[in-house]
């Protein structure tokens, strides 16, 4: 026992050296922020400019507070279908060439939708800024495609969800978890749609999207890099400064109910193995409470169970046990929307669902009953606060992090406070939420039950 303790006082020894060391990058990383700049212009835009001086480019993001949880019945998919018209074209840039001028630029761009926004980037020479800054405030507000565009794109858009989901087993399993651990919130939808909706959409139900969402008073612009935060802001006035401002729909709640017992869901299709999914309902950060310890844990949780090669999960049912070929718990603390804690595995050749799934519960049951040591908690910490200092040296992964915390409604301000929250969480704390939170009364489970390769498409079944 004296070795055990001995063993376990290095590693948090060790730890808290790693840590320090990290503490002053991440002390940097927070004297870097001083270089941050907010602003508002007059038609209610958000401007945020970071300076990083440490290469000659810079990353342009604009992002829209609309994505799939805005979307109601019979439209879903609308936000992503929205998101490929906007390369096609605009009263003064023809279909394609808001790319082709990109690219001639040296640059690089894209664009992606999420359930909660979607975004469009650029990543440029900085002495570009000004001229791709003048094209998305240019198709921000004079975005013209013609019917027959429309038309080749939701047929690309259609093909896309059967490469994704309708021919993959994994997506169809992700699908129908959702489908089924929410009944209210719009979270339920795919992201891309449903097949239905978008096999009857037509060209007029992505222009109201764009007429609906696309407006200065729904958007974030994002720029990290190498520039001068003022003249940031003046050539900001030049481009977007000049849309009008609009009314925008009123947005509902659409709170979910609680879960008065375990839902389970099998899903037929096919596939190789087997597969188990779990989702439990679990809160996310309040911008109003972002002092309130539970989502912190919960994410500190999430990679005590899968956060390194040897953490629980994998070392118990992957290399000890034999049960699973993989498996991987995540959980997201930064959202406009409700949250899932999920635990997805591929049952090992020669074992089943039911000894994965019973599996799992071991390894939580044991966890929660035993709790967690405090090295194996600051191993963790230590791992997060590295992971989040270096996505902090790509300037792209900077407006990463500033976009999407802002569209959730957590300010770039609470960045540093956030990742110094996580470090104060006790191994008391993680043990507290798996208690409260991973029972059976929050539980969704979904099972994909390996088809033969070819056979017909058989529906889900759920209980």
């Amino acid at each position: 026992m004296q070795s055990s303790y001995l063993r376990n006082g290095v590693v948090v020894l060790l730890c808290q050296l790693a840590l320090a060391g990290l503490h002053l990058a991440h002390a940097q990383a927070k004297t870097d922020a001083v270089a941050t700049h907010e602003y508002r212009l007059a038609n209610g835009l958000k401007l945020i400019v970071r300076q990083d001086n440490r290469a000659p480019t810079v990353a342009h993001m604009v992002w829209y507070k609309a994505g799939s949880m805005d979307e109601t019945n019979g439209r879903t998919g609308v936000a992503h279908v929205l998101e490929h018209m906007m390369f096609k074209g605009t009263k003064t840039v023809k279909s394609g060439d808001f790319s082709k001028r990109v690219a001639a630029m040296g640059g690089r761009e894209n664009a992606f939708t999420s359930m909660d926004y979607t975004a469009y980037f650029q990543q440029i020479e900085r002495s570009k800024l000004a001229e791709v800054m003048g094209l998305e405030a240019d198709r921000m507000n004079n975005l013209n495609f013609d019917d027959a565009e429309f038309a080749k794109e939701i047929q690309v858009v259609m093909e896309e969800r059967r490469l994704r989901t309708e021919d993959k087993a994994s997506g169809l399993l992700y699908e129908n978890l959702m489908a089924s651990a929410y009944k209210a919130t719009p979270y339920r939808h795919p992201i891309i749609g449903w097949m239905n909706d978008l096999e009857n959409m037509i060209p007029n139900d992505a222009r109201q999207w764009y007429r609906d969402w696309y407006a200065p008073n729904n958007a974030t612009v994002v720029i990290v890099g190498d520039v001068d935060p003022e003249q940031v802001r003046v050539i900001a006035e030049a481009t977007y400064g000049k849309l009008s401002s609009r009314e925008l729909p009123i947005r509902k709640p659409q709170i979910e109910p609680p879960q008065r017992g375990t839902k389970q869901v099998i899903v037929k299709a096919p596939a190789d193995t087997p597969q188990l999914a779990m989702a439990w309902k679990v809160p996310h950060i309040d911008p109003a409470k972002i002092e309130e310890y539970e989502p912190y844990a919960l994410a500190l949780l999430a990679a005590v169970l899968d956060g390194y090669d040897n953490a629980r999960l994998n070392r118990a049912l992957v290399k000890q046990d034999r049960i699973a070929n993989n498996i991987d718990a995540g959980y997201d603390m930064v959202s406009r929307g409700p949250q899932l804690f999920f635990i997805l595995g591929t049952v090992a050749q020669g074992k089943t669902v039911a000894q994965l799934q019973n599996g799992i519960r071991s390894v939580l049951s044991e966890l929660k009953t035993k709790g967690i040591t405090a090295a194996e908690l600051k191993r963790i910490q230590v791992r997060i606060l590295a992971d989040k200092i270096y996505k902090r040296d790509s300037i792209f992964g900077q407006a990463m992090e500033i976009g999407s915390s802002e569209i959730a409604g957590i300010s770039w301000k609470q960045l540093d406070p956030i990742l110094d929250r996580m470090q104060t969480i006790t191994p008391a704390q993680v043990q507290a939420v798996a208690q409260k939170y991973l029972i059976d009364d929050t539980l969704t489970i979904a099972i994909l039950e390996p088809q033969a390769r070819g056979a017909s498409k058989l529906p889900f079944k759920a209980f």
